[in-house]
């Protein structure tokens, strides 16, 4: 089973481009998008009908959402974590399925000045929470756009960067806690190497200089990790500032 994740900045804006192509050729088992930025009735529904739809977009109208796009239906959806504070900007989607609780995720990004990091830090913290609550049932794949770069490897310039915001300690420390409660980083299962990386600004060249940063990711809980068979990033996938990640599940 094949699961995608990629913050498309836009949904309306990659199905001007190659969006639907893409999800023709790669056809996975499951699409998480985040930042979608738009309501359901916004869009023509350019998936094929193999997918069903679950959505949670913001009351804000053009802001954040996200999406899940699954062949299997699950068994329950439900939106948010249940806590009024941080549920009225469509951050989070959960699907269950039959082995395991999805739960696709666009974390708060800390902003310009870290004028959202005291928020960030609590965010973390009840997300965090959320999870564990989910796991007491059954395993948890948590995928999405983490707005943090874990460790120096995870991006280009970490030396100038160590006050910004996807950088800072305080955002490293929340992503710590995700790894120190048992959850797994896919991707560094298999490529321990550098220059990996799943969003690039849209200025200076970046992209193609490859001056990136990893902040997309997909964490399972432990008990998932027999099953656990590829990790991937896609960057040669455009269309958004950010490229697909994923990973392949027995």
């Amino acid at each position: 089973m094949e699961l995608i994740s990629w913050n498309v900045n836009g949904l309306r804006a990659v199905l001007k481009k190659d969006f639907p192509a893409y999800l023709e050729t790669r056809n996975p088992d499951i699409l998480c998008l985040q930042e979608t930025k738009c309501w359901p009735d916004d869009v023509d529904q350019l998936w094929h009908s193999g997918y069903s739809a679950h959505w949670n977009w913001a009351e804000k109208k053009g802001y954040s959402g996200t999406l899940i796009l699954s062949k299997q239906k699950p068994l329950k959806v439900s939106t948010g974590m249940g806590r009024s504070e941080h549920d009225k900007e469509g951050r989070i989607v959960t699907t269950e399925f039959p082995a395991y609780h999805l739960v696709n995720v666009y974390v708060p990004n800390s902003q310009d000045g870290l004028r959202r990091l005291d928020y960030r830090q609590e965010w973390d913290r009840d997300f965090l929470a959320y999870l564990k609550g989910l796991e007491q049932s059954k395993p948890v794949v948590v995928c999405g756009d983490f707005n943090v770069a874990h460790k120096e490897i995870d991006l280009a310039r970490p030396k100038a960067n160590v006050t910004s915001a996807g950088f800072t300690p305080e955002e490293r420390r929340g992503f710590d806690g995700f790894v120190e409660a048992g959850l797994i980083d896919t991707f560094r299962e298999f490529e321990t190497g550098p220059d990996h990386y799943s969003w690039w600004s849209f200025r200076g060249g970046a992209r193609a200089r490859n001056v990136g940063w990893r902040i997309d990711y997909f964490l399972i809980s432990a008990a998932l990790r027999p099953s656990l068979k590829h990790a991937f990033i896609e960057p040669q996938v455009t269309g958004s500032d950010h490229c697909p990640v994923g990973i392949t599940l027995e």
